[in-house]
């Protein structure tokens, strides 16, 4: 059986490798988080906030495609979850036809945000990540991860700030670029060292 779920919440930090979106069941307060990369989470966040781009960009592209084709997007799946990484289906109704294609969660989402597409997860993949002893020691992972990509960049931008070639050679839009980036980092450094410190 497939639970409906809804996209909860998306951090985003630009100079990261790895974003984090988390998916809640409809109906509970429970979630989850997946890990996937910057470009996927810009998408989806530009499509959720309904931003458009002078041409197509890939998502939207394939939502032409499909629709172009005759097709529609019923719905999105996350089926299954196998070294701890997760696979989707995109269904897609065509005619009489039933055509379902396999595709990563973040690009699956991707295109299904900006289509106002249901979103489900199947049953044994939610029980698996919602089991406490799981759920509790994979987030107390994923947090302590991103807390020391944070400190790592933070160092970085940091250096460059105190740097006097940057300093001299860079423009004063790129300087307060560096800072606003820097004060993102740091409240989400923050938010995330007491959330670990709770959990203990």
């Amino acid at each position: 059986m497939d639970i409906p779920v809804e996209l909860s919440r998306i951090l985003i930090t630009e100079l990261g490798d790895q974003q984090v979106i988390f998916l809640r069941e409809k109906g509970s307060g429970r979630d989850f988080p997946i890990l996937i990369g910057l470009p996927e989470a810009l998408a989806i966040d530009r499509r959720i906030k309904d931003q458009t781009t002078p041409r197509p960009m890939t998502h939207e592209l394939l939502a032409s495609v499909i629709e172009a084709m005759g097709g529609e997007v019923e719905k999105i799946v996350i089926n299954d979850i196998r070294d701890h990484t997760f696979i989707a289906t995109i269904h897609i109704r065509r005619g009489g036809e039933a055509i379902e294609i396999d595709a990563r969660p973040s690009d699956a989402i991707a295109l299904g945000v900006g289509l106002k597409t249901p979103l489900f997860v199947a049953d044994h993949v939610l029980a698996n990540v919602l089991s406490e002893s799981i759920t509790q020691n994979d987030r107390i992972e994923l947090l302590r991860k991103r807390l020391e990509m944070l400190a790592d960049k933070m160092q970085e931008i940091e250096d460059r700030l105190a740097d006097d070639g940057f300093l001299t050679s860079a423009t004063s839009e790129e300087i307060e670029e560096h800072r606003r980036i820097l004060e993102q980092m740091q409240n989400e450094y923050e938010a995330i060292d007491r959330v670990l410190r709770k959990l203990g």
